[in-house]
């Protein structure tokens, strides 16, 4: 998709009220510097709308971005941050299960992880719960330039064992450096919420 409108439209703290939202949103969720403002921006375009940076743990909302008036990108905050206390961890972990449980628009998920390692216990509870949520999790495996291209398939393969993905899921290789794997990530979005407007047109 090309994008030229990008807005941050709403940003939800602990205590926010969710939008009703009426147009489609597909989520964004990872451990903390994983990749994920990187990733978002390069969807959009953007050098550095989405918020990069070399702190982890530093998206603690849950930021909708209007995409062209038709879709929202939806940040989930980071998991997995060692310095937070716990107390903050679960309040990050009911923002996210609150989103997913009461979303009406949500369509489809994108679970990062980063290519150069085993998924960590974090990320496999958060496969896995997603997973309970009922959905089934799009894996981008991020920092693809961070490895040698012919250690690629062995890395894709530790994420899809670590993980004990569904068959069928889908694991696309990512870099925010050459934006490899960008234009798979909106083709797969497009077609989500194409199927989404036809199976509304149908009721």
């Amino acid at each position: 998709m090309n994008v030229n409108y990008v807005n941050l439209e709403t940003v939800c703290g602990i205590t926010s009220k969710l939008p009703e939202n009426e147009l489609p949103e597909v989520a964004f969720a990872g451990k903390s510097n994983v990749g994920k403002s990187s990733l978002i921006n390069a969807l959009m375009n953007r050098k550095s709308y989405a918020r990069t940076s070399a702190q982890p743990g530093k998206t603690q909302t849950i930021n909708f971005y209007n995409i062209e008036k038709k879709l929202y990108f939806v940040d989930l905050p980071g998991y997995g941050y060692a310095k937070v206390s716990q107390e903050t961890k679960a309040k990050w972990g009911r923002m996210i299960e609150n989103y997913l449980k009461k979303s009406k628009q949500l369509k489809t998920i994108f679970l990062l992880i980063d290519i150069r390692h085993e998924p960590s216990v974090n990320d496999k509870e958060m496969y896995e719960w997603i997973v309970y949520q009922g959905f089934q999790p799009v894996i981008i495996a991020t920092k693809l330039d961070k490895i040698n291209r012919s250690q690629k398939e062995k890395q894709l393969k530790l994420i899809r064992e670590g993980l004990k993905v569904r068959p069928g899921t889908l694991v696309i290789p990512f870099s925010s450096e050459t934006k490899q794997g960008r234009e798979e990530v909106w083709a797969y979005i497009e077609e989500v919420i194409k199927e989404g407007a036809e199976e509304a047109d149908a009721e």
